[in-house]
């Protein structure tokens, strides 16, 4: 006889669904079908869980009315009924004391938005409309703290041992600090290890640049488990080549040669950018370092009177700028731009652009992990033409490549 009734609330609660889904109303949300389904599922669970108690019980132990509460879940937020006892020993399991929020989903989803670059505003009108689950900038900004020890945790992860080549650039952020607005630089390590996996090593926060900064980072690095770096490649970044070389003494600095010209091409006239720009990048592009100096000789007659700054620079940094020639062709291409790092810095950029203004550093850590975690996700095999750089990598750095630990 129980079966027989339950079968036709079953069955009745079914054609109640159907006709309301083909009214048109949306299956979750705080209008949808499945809402006022999962109360009631919930509610017959917790009076279920009541009589099984006071069963237990066996004494003066009865009823006590119901109370109610406010409930969110990835279907939408709604009112449930719960029962009481009047000694008040009834703990349910369905739905706990004090529980708000019956799913782990709702947290899921707000890290992803926030993930992708969404602003609390939007991810508060965005699980209103899908649905119907309101929820407070201050909640939103709790849940994405929950990362904090997450980021804290891969920061101080352990690393490779070796690792053939390293890039480090900036990027700058607008910060809210006492009051202003002020510009914060971030400056992310990224390496490829001997499998040709990319691997971002740490973000780092740096006010100034300075050789002590610059050595703090890479004795982290060390402690992490780094001992050796075949060519770190690197802006003009003052102070760090020389830190790397007193720490990682055999490892190259090659200075990247697209923000060389970058630098170089700021102080050129708009009438002589395109010749100045050629003849310029004809120095990268020569086959050897004789020939790369006598293209920056020629370049030096023809324009060294106009633009005397921009050839006290490539006279200064020759060295680290033309390290790249003693390596075989596929190496070379790898490492003469910071190119993989900016590819990297464009993903971070695509989902913090929208944000005029952070509103501590914490805020810019977490927008970057979890930008990083997604960026990861898509370096999940080696990288473009590893094969041939695994090659001449093995050629030019035998000893150092072929360890224990890269065999």
């Amino acid at each position: 006889m129980k079966n027989t009734k339950t079968n036709q609330h079953l069955n009745a609660l079914v054609k109640e669904l159907s006709e309301q889904l083909t009214q048109g109303k949306p299956l979750t949300g705080q209008d949808g079908v499945f809402t006022p389904l999962l109360k009631r599922v919930i509610e017959a669970s917790l009076e279920g869980e009541m009589d099984a108690h006071l069963n237990d019980q066996k004494g003066s132990n009865r009823r006590n009315g119901r109370g109610n509460k406010q409930v969110q879940s990835s279907l939408g937020g709604f009112e449930v009924f719960t029962p009481r006892d009047r000694e008040g020993s009834f703990t349910p399991q369905t739905l706990k004391k004090r529980q708000r929020r019956i799913t782990s989903d709702i947290d899921a989803k707000i890290l992803s938005l926030y993930s992708r670059g969404m602003s609390y505003r939007d991810i508060q009108a965005h699980l209103t409309d899908m649905y119907g689950v309101e929820v407070s900038a201050g909640t939103l900004s709790a849940i994405t703290d929950r990362i904090l020890p997450e980021i804290l945790d891969w920061q101080a992860r352990p690393l490779d041992s070796v690792y053939p080549v390293m890039w480090l650039d900036a990027m700058h952020f607008k910060v809210r600090e006492h009051g202003k607005v002020v510009s914060k630089a971030v400056y992310s390590v990224l390496a490829v290890n001997t499998e040709g996996i990319k691997q971002v090593l740490g973000i780092y926060f740096g006010d100034i640049e300075s050789s002590s900064f610059w050595r703090s980072v890479l004795h982290e690095l060390q402690t992490r488990g780094v001992k050796d770096i075949f060519v770190a490649c690197i802006d003009n970044l003052a102070g760090f080549g020389d830190a790397i070389e007193d720490l990682f003494p055999r490892t190259d600095v090659q200075l990247c040669l697209v923000h060389q010209m970058r630098n170089s091409l700021k102080y050129v006239n708009y009438k002589d950018y395109k010749a100045v720009s050629r003849d310029l990048r004809s120095v990268y592009a020569a086959l050897n370092e004789s020939a790369a100096r006598q293209y920056l000789e020629q370049a030096e007659d023809k324009w060294g009177s106009k633009y005397k700054v921009i050839f006290r620079s490539w006279h200064k940094n020759w060295d680290r700028l033309t390290n790249f020639y003693k390596y075989p062709p596929a190496l070379r291409r790898v490492i003469y731009t910071n190119n993989p790092i900016e590819s990297y810095h464009r993903m971070v950029r695509k989902v913090t652009k929208t944000k005029g203004a952070f509103s501590n550093e914490n805020a810019i850590v977490k927008q970057i992990y979890l930008a990083t975690i997604n960026a990861q996700t898509k370096w999940s095999g080696a990288m473009f033409g590893w094969s041939s750089v695994r090659r001449d990598l093995v050629d030019y750095f035998e000893d150092r490549f072929l360890t224990p630990d890269t065999l």
